[in-house]
């Protein structure tokens, strides 16, 4: 699955990169007693905008984009909050998290994705391709088909299991993850080359496979684990 284009890749790196820059900067400048990093702590809200930016450049479903979207929405919310021009409190996520939920149902109904039985989804053949995503709570998954192409799995405060165990590649397949406060464990199996490209921001990426004796079959894993951790094993 050909969908993480090295453009892509390149804005994800530049984002972080600015943000580790700018962060040196700032404990630099507090350092030499030039400006109090201190003020800076009250728009810890930017967190999220830049979490949901990074989301954003990391995916290619609609659940991502509404995700994504909703992180930047709820730290703008806050941030506006600190700056004192509008009143918003945590209690105010609830809601917003309803609202990208009922949109995330409502896209898909436009656009004709119907969510259907996971035993009819293996009859059809979908599971060539997966599209995961877990908000608070978790996602345990087996996967049987006979070309899988990747896909893309999100856990926000959740974890996802997978289960590829029973499936099978032609040559190469892409998964694109992301994590944040949460976790994704990956079962693959004994013959394929598990190849990480993950960024972890205070979390973790672990390859717990065995080098196998054949490497045609390719399991690539690329993304970013922010406070969270990505385990793949057989």
């Amino acid at each position: 699955m050909k969908s993480d284009m090295p453009g892509k890749r390149l804005s994800r790196q530049m984002i972080l990169g600015v943000l580790v820059i700018g962060m040196g900067l700032l404990f630099l400048l507090d350092n030499m007693d030039i400006w109090d990093f201190g003020r800076a702590l009250q728009f810890w809200p930017m967190a999220f905008i830049v979490v949901g930016v990074i989301k954003l450049f990391d995916t290619n479903s609609s659940d991502g984009v509404i995700l994504g979207s909703a992180l930047i929405l709820v730290g703008v919310l806050m941030l506006l909050d600190r700056l004192g021009l509008v009143y918003f409190s945590w209690r105010a996520i609830w809601p917003v998290m309803l609202i990208a939920l009922g949109a995330s149902v409502v896209y898909r109904a436009v656009s004709g994705q119907r969510v259907v039985s996971a035993a009819l989804k293996d009859a059809l053949g979908s599971n060539d391709v997966v599209d995961v995503t877990a908000i608070l709570g978790g996602f345990e998954r087996r996967i049987g088909s006979a070309h899988f192409k990747g896909g893309e799995i999100t856990a926000v405060m959740g974890g996802c299991a997978l289960d590829l165990r029973g499936a099978q590649i032609e040559t190469e397949a892409v998964i694109n993850v992301f994590v944040l406060c949460g976790g994704i464990t990956l079962k693959c199996p004994p013959h394929w080359t598990v190849v990480l490209h993950g960024t972890p921001i205070m979390g973790g990426f672990t390859d717990k496979t065995a080098p196998p004796a054949d490497t045609s079959k390719r399991l690539i894993v690329r993304g970013h684990a922010i406070m969270g951790g990505v385990e793949v094993r057989n």
